[in-house]
């Protein structure tokens, strides 16, 4: 590894500053395999120099390619497979019975990276939802990944990373090397840059909200100010998904939360003073979620 501590230390300074993303020791590694493309394509011997040269240079648009490349995760289709068992059974038919049909669905893929998350959720919309309208925010601190999720195109192999065949053939096209997601699925999602690490812009309210596996990058009082601030643009009769490893738990107790499966889903409640944490908001339906989602359905 060539990575210098002085560069570490910058760019750990960096990241935290600009997306309050916190990478402690141990996480050279990530730093240098994030970075090398970035060093390589401004022709630098390595990523400290890269780095050092970025130091002094104070380059705007180059800090922002390091925050990106820093906060860009890995993603594929239907990730873990439960949450969206979860929304498909549970979360969605509910929404269908208590809104009116004529009203749109908001939901919000935070985070999206290169937006299989979105499309996944897209994909159970467009076969479960009864034709009701719907719109999914996908949001993203990379511009870059922004661009690839408003594509929607990707590679034969980011195609094999948990989509059932049956949904490849049925929502995507073959557009050369790449799949194309299908025109319905494009219309639904609309991209917009958010860092959840600082106040939200203007947001519509949202039915259900996507957070999974984001929370986990950010120190307690992030992670508090984020939950509060998403509860602030959930519908009071909304859903919080988030990542297997996050809760709300020890961090904003003014959350509901019920287990479906093996699975926990959390629901806005308001606080009573003194009361202890909220364990369910409503009742609903327990699932018992098919094998098949857990063969095929791996990764973001």
């Amino acid at each position: 590894m060539t990575l210098s501590p002085q560069a570490f230390a910058y760019v750990s300074d960096l990241v935290r500053r600009e997306a309050a993303i916190v990478l402690g020791p141990g996480k050279e590694y990530l730093v240098e395999a994030r970075l090398l493309p970035l060093a390589r394509a401004a022709g630098a011997a390595d990523v400290s120099a890269y780095v050092s040269s970025l130091q002094r240079s104070g380059n705007p648009t180059q800090r922002m390619a390091v925050v990106e490349a820093l906060t860009t995760n890995e993603t594929s289709w239907f990730r873990d497979g439960e949450p969206f068992e979860v929304f498909r059974s549970t979360v969605l038919p509910e929404l269908l019975s208590s809104t009116p049909p004529t009203r749109r669905l908001n939901i919000w893929s935070a985070a999206c990276s290169s937006g299989q998350e979105a499309y996944t959720i897209a994909m159970l919309l467009a076969d479960h939802g009864q034709g009701r309208k719907a719109e999914i925010l996908a949001s993203d601190l990379s511009t870059e990944m922004l661009d690839r999720t408003k594509a929607g195109a990707y590679s034969q192999l980011e195609i094999g990373r948990g989509l059932p065949a049956p949904m490849m053939v049925k929502h995507f096209r073959r557009a050369g090397t790449q799949w194309q997601v299908s025109d319905q699925l494009r219309a639904m999602v609309r991209t917009q840059r958010i860092n959840l690490a600082t106040p939200f812009p203007p947001l519509p309210v949202f039915d259900v909200v996507f957070l999974r596996n984001v929370l986990i990058y950010f120190d307690a009082p992030t992670k508090k100010a984020i939950l509060q601030r998403v509860r602030q643009v959930l519908s009071p009769q909304g859903y919080l998904f988030l990542g297997g490893a996050e809760t709300t738990l020890g961090i904003d107790d003014s959350w509901g939360r019920t287990t479906i499966g093996r699975f926990t889903l959390y629901r806005p409640q308001a606080a009573t003073p003194g009361a202890n944490p909220p364990v369910a908001t409503a009742p609903l339906t327990t699932t018992v979620l098919p094998p098949r989602w857990a063969a095929a359905a791996e990764g973001r």
